[in-house]
């Protein structure tokens, strides 16, 4: 079953960045990932600046990292270190997992994908975001 979820990003001059649904709701983004249940693979799609990074920032912060999260552009993944959770929100303490970040633009096609190891990283069990 294939379900879409649409979310943008607005900026709000006191309450600063916010993830918003299509009914014009406040989300957080833990609720989103609780939201998808166990799916891993995620897809983002938009115009360049559409805010696709600054979405996936606030998803690895909200699971915990401590790394810098950007645009994987020119090194096409960046990996990204976060908790472990188990049960709805519950982080267990110390444990820690990879996050796969991949941005798509300048992948000419489904060939150089698949040389650079795309595969592994999708069915990883792992988190994977893509541009």
């Amino acid at each position: 079953m294939e379900t879409n979820y649409k979310y943008t990003i607005k900026k709000d001059p006191e309450k600063g960045i916010l993830l918003v649904n299509e009914q014009g709701e406040v989300v957080e983004a833990t609720d989103i990932l609780e939201k998808c249940g166990n799916r891993r693979v995620f897809a983002f799609d938009g115009k360049m600046g559409a805010g696709k990074t600054t979405f996936i920032k606030y998803l690895c912060e909200a699971m915990g990292t401590e790394d810098v999260v950007n645009s994987p552009t020119f090194a096409i993944v960046n990996v990204y270190e976060v908790e472990v959770t188990r049960r709805k929100g519950e982080k267990a303490k110390g444990e820690r997992q990879e996050v796969y970040h991949f941005d798509c633009y300048r992948i000419k096609d489904l060939r150089e994908a698949m040389d650079m190891g795309t595969e592994e990283y999708l069915y990883s069990g792992n988190y994977c975001f893509i541009e």
